[in-house]
């Protein structure tokens, strides 16, 4: 890893994804480009490539990164219900923050799709302490991040409301029947 006479210290991966993460909340991926990344790290253009190989891998990793920071609920013995809430609520939160960066992810499934991520171990813990039984954790999970992802489509795209108070209100029952039919299935209701 050099050192750039600008800058004086060496570049990091978290450096440069902060930084395109700064830059494509402001202008998507469209917008993003090495020369401007490497004008906002202070760097030479070239001094990227040491550690992405191209825009595409730099979108990925934008789009990787963001994932990793976004809050999850921690298992702390509080009802499933609370955290499937929680962690519903974060989603919407973190596709709000980074709507560029979320568009841009989930018009490519791959990157969303990488069952490694925390997300998914979290969504499936808080899937198993609903007494969803093991072979179907990962398909209800799909479902879930489905039914999710899709309200917020609608919501990015003003399909439902432009009232911010009236579309937190929609958001929280839809969260509520996710939770009230997960409840039904556990009892056979």
């Amino acid at each position: 890893m050099g050192v750039s006479a600008r800058r004086g210290a060496p570049l990091t991966i978290d450096e440069i994804s902060a930084a395109a993460t700064r830059l494509m909340d402001e202008g998507g991926p469209d917008a993003m480009s090495m020369r401007k990344l490497a004008a906002e790290l202070n760097v030479n253009p070239m001094s990227l490539y040491h550690h992405v190989e191209s825009k595409e891998a730099l979108l990925a990793l934008v789009c990787t990164t963001s994932v990793l920071r976004m809050p999850l609920p921690q298992d702390d013995g509080s009802p499933w219900q609370e955290q499937l809430r929680a962690m519903a609520l974060a989603y919407r939160e973190h596709a709000r923050q980074h709507r560029a960066m979320w568009a841009y992810a989930h018009s490519r499934p791959e990157l969303i799709q990488d069952r490694n991520f925390p997300v998914w171990a979290t969504l499936h813990r808080i899937l198993r302490l609903a007494g969803v039984p093991e072979p179907e954790v990962q398909r209800m999970g799909d479902v879930l991040h489905t039914f999710v992802t899709g309200f917020i489509v609608a919501e990015t795209e003003c399909h439902l409301t432009n009232d911010p108070e009236e579309m937190d209100r929609t958001f929280d029952t839809a969260i509520d029947l996710i939770i009230r039919g997960l409840a039904n299935r556990q009892t056979g209701g």
